[in-house]
């Protein structure tokens, strides 16, 4: 699909200012104003694991049962004074709304944050069960635009539970090494695309044969 080049710019300078502060060992203010207590985490693998380096790998482990190697690319990292880590996640919208995690499509953020949660454990990290997404909001409502975007920082904050990635890691090796196809699902985007191209495919071939038909009796 299409890439999000706002959002990733918006990632960017994110990822740019809380840099700063990782290097000077201090909170961000919008930390403090939460009145989360902890730091930007810093290791020498955090460009690999946040992908700076558009390898497109991140934080990877290896799941033994499966042999199924598992990769994450997270936006942030934070640290408290247990040294625990925090899951932290990036995200733009633009909306009048009160920003929440209860939208439909916002659960799947949610697994995201219970994935990065379950690798960062396997890697033998201490890891919060609470989550950080930071929601860069820009704003609509200026008289003009002037040639540049004014953003609303908020941070919400998420208990994950990531019971569910191992036994769904060990289903999805099931269903690979099956000679059952599963059958379609409606909530499916590659499901439903299939079925698109298929009936474009038969409605083409459908044409073309009557075509050919035609042009005999011609």
């Amino acid at each position: 699909m299409p890439g999000w080049a706002l959002n990733s710019a918006v990632d960017r300078l994110l990822k740019n200012e809380f840099d700063l502060l990782r290097k000077k060992g201090e909170a961000h203010q919008l930390m403090r104003q939460y009145g989360i207590e902890a730091i930007p985490f810093t290791h020498p693998q955090l460009p690999v694991w946040r992908d700076d380096m558009f390898q497109y790998l991140g934080a990877c482990v290896l799941h033994q049962p499966t042999n199924l190697e598992i990769c994450g690319i997270v936006d942030d990292l934070w640290i408290n004074k247990k040294n625990e880590l925090f899951i932290v996640d990036y995200k733009s919208t633009s909306t009048s709304k009160e920003i929440s995690l209860d939208d439909e499509y916002k659960q799947a953020y949610k697994k995201q944050a219970e994935i990065y949660q379950w690798i960062f454990k396997q890697m033998k990290f201490k890891v919060n069960n609470t989550a950080y997404f930071v929601f860069a909001n820009a704003g609509k409502n200026r008289p003009q635009f002037d040639g540049k975007l004014e953003f609303e920082l908020s941070i919400i904050a998420y208990k994950g539970d990531d019971s569910w990635v191992e036994p769904t890691i060990v289903a999805i090796k099931e269903c690979l090494e099956s000679d059952q196809i599963p059958p379609p699902a409606e909530e499916c985007e590659y499901c439903a695309y299939r079925k698109l191209i298929n009936q474009a495919q038969k409605s083409l071939g459908d044409n073309q044969e009557k075509q050919a038909y035609q042009t005999r009796l011609i």
